[in-house]
């Protein structure tokens, strides 16, 4: 079968030639000779820490970007979110043979396999867990930082690695010296990002659904074994029966690889059944940035989302924390040692206002300064780096920093003929 648009013949994979391929430059493309971008989402938690990095590229006509999901044991609902976006998912078997300018990437997973200059950034803040394994010195490195993710066959396979701190270029010479001269601070763009929505705070609270003076707790729990998850029978029942109906709200963020390894709805079922169906479930591929900004408390672990709480003046409270699989050089350890621990045998409500209480701001500004070494600087330097890869000259103007979305309302009732009195 041939399909005739004015003068130019494509013929089909019914016919004598090959069918074209996705995102190929064929002579069917109208914008071709462009520089060409692959983003690698290997996780829906990737997809979702690039977005920042190739938002700053999809403006310049001069570039194509591409997708793919690499292979990967919690790469459920990332080709799903990335097709929601429109994009051009390429086949992982093609995106190997093809070549590109530039292959921004969050996991080290397939790296490897990609023949372009990879820009590497870490998927999550503060470098907090610990890898399995030990190195030589017996020490275990921070995950994303050592060998085991950076290097092949005893070669560095990023030719470029974003940082968010200084700090981390110290504990990179740690475990991975030969990667040093790669990397280069940027900063973090959830860090600005969050920082930027804060003073519109009650833009997001009346999104979600929120009435005035209602206490907004967000309950986050990163994945694996430590996490909050492991013991959400322990915790939600609490936030159902404890807190005052007519006055608070609750929210479970829950990191997508836990709906990747056990379904989305099997997380949402566990969740419902637990706290009675009175807390909302946040969806894996919901952007919770907007949550936190809005949330009065943060009950969290060890995970990046508890650890950005420390920017918003919402106390935190830490219901699990394994701090062996933790790194202590970490702002997460530095927040563990300063936020108070969810006690059992004593009212909810008592220790919410406890942590308020005990509350300092100093304490968790210094936290927070550990997130990012480049405040507000994030998109500057970023796309400074990618059009040094590219080989291109920037853009005639300063990027302009993406707002935090209106998050969709909470789900879970909040009538007042629904909850009891308090």
């Amino acid at each position: 079968m041939t399909l005739v648009h004015g003068e130019q013949d494509i013929t089909t994979a019914h016919g004598t030639h090959d069918s074209p391929t996705w995102g190929s430059n064929g002579p069917w493309e109208t914008m071709p000779d462009r520089k060409r971008v692959l983003v690698v989402a290997q996780t829906v938690v990737y997809a979702q820490r690039l977005h920042d990095f190739y938002s700053l590229l999809a403006s310049d006509l001069r570039i194509h970007v591409q997708f793919t999901v690499a292979p990967h044991v919690f790469n459920r609902g990332a080709a799903e979110g990335l097709l929601a976006l429109g994009a051009t998912v390429l086949p992982w078997e093609q995106a190997v043979r093809r070549e590109f300018d530039l292959v921004l990437a969050a996991g080290s997973q397939g790296m490897e396999q990609l023949n372009g200059p990879v820009v590497r950034l870490p998927h999550g803040a503060g470098n907090i867990k610990l890898s399995r394994r030990s190195g030589p010195d017996g020490e275990r490195a921070a995950i994303g930082l050592g060998p085991d993710h950076l290097c092949w066959e005893g070669r560095i396979v990023p030719s470029s690695f974003a940082l968010a701190h200084r700090e981390q270029l110290d504990e990179l010479g740690r475990s991975c010296p030969e990667a040093v001269p790669i990397a280069e601070v940027v900063g973090d763009p959830c860090y600005d990002r969050i920082a930027a929505a804060l003073p519109h705070r009650e833009h997001y609270r009346a999104a979600l659904g929120l009435r005035p003076g209602e206490k907004f707790v967000l309950v986050s729990s990163t994945w694996g074994a430590g996490s909050l998850f492991t013991r959400l029978d322990a915790v939600l029942p609490r936030l159902t029966s404890e807190l005052p109906r007519s006055g608070y709200r609750t929210a479970l963020l829950t990191h997508p690889n836990i709906s990747a390894a056990h379904s989305p709805w099997q997380v949402r079922s566990w969740a419902t059944a637990t706290a009675g169906g009175a807390v909302s479930v946040v969806p894996p591929e919901a952007d919770w940035r907007p949550l936190l900004v809005a949330a009065d408390y943060v009950i969290g672990d060890h995970g990046s989302v508890t650890l950005y709480g420390a920017m918003t003046g919402a106390p935190v409270l830490l219901a699990e924390y394994p701090h062996r699989n933790v790194n202590p050089r970490s702002p997460s350890a530095q927040l563990a040692r300063t936020a108070p621990a969810l006690a059992p045998g004593y009212p909810l409500t008592d220790q919410l206002a406890y942590a308020a209480e005990q509350y300092r701001p100093e304490d968790y500004a210094a936290i927070a300064d550990r997130i990012s070494s480049e405040p507000g600087r994030f998109d500057r330097n970023a796309r400074r780096l990618l059009y040094r890869v590219l080989g291109l000259g920037q853009p005639a103007h300063s990027p302009v920093p993406a707002t935090l979305p209106l998050p969709d309302p909470l789900d879970a009732p909040f009538a007042p003929d629904s909850r009891r009195a308090g």
